[in-house]
């Protein structure tokens, strides 16, 4: 199924605009997605070949709380992108079991702070306007 999926995304990601060269300032818009998909295509399918799943248990609880948070997670990038993957962040590893409230506010802070400037500064990628990022942008 993880396969399908992937394959599917590749093929959607095909079907992106790319910039006209003038306009070109960092990478065109389907090649990253594209890198990403085809990574987890051939790191799944080696997992598949050299140690295949075999579920006997029922899913635990973090399972379904990590679904839930998926959707806050889109719920609230409809607002800022940063805002959602810092709070996601830090709700995710609290979910996960992290109980030291510095290493929740670092994970809540340091990873989306990092993840948004790598994206910024270094694929020159602008995030969608928010509350958080029209700030940064101006």
């Amino acid at each position: 199924l993880l396969l399908a999926f992937y394959i599917a995304a590749l093929i959607v990601s095909t079907t992106f605009k790319e910039m006209p060269p003038i306009l070109k300032r960092g990478i065109q818009p389907p090649d990253f997605p594209q890198l990403l998909l085809i990574s987890l295509i051939l790191l799944t399918a080696i997992m598949a070949w050299f140690g295949p799943v075999q579920i006997t248990d029922k899913l635990q609880p973090s399972v379904y709380g990590t679904m839930a948070l998926m959707a806050v997670f889109a719920g609230l990038a409809q607002i800022d992108i940063f805002l959602a993957l810092g709070i996601f962040a830090a709700a995710l590893a609290a979910l996960w079991g992290e109980r030291r409230m510095a290493a929740l506010g670092l994970v809540g802070v340091v990873v989306p702070a990092t993840i948004f400037f790598v994206f910024d500064l270094v694929f020159d990628i602008r995030f969608p306007r928010g509350l958080l990022t029209n700030i940064w942008y101006g």
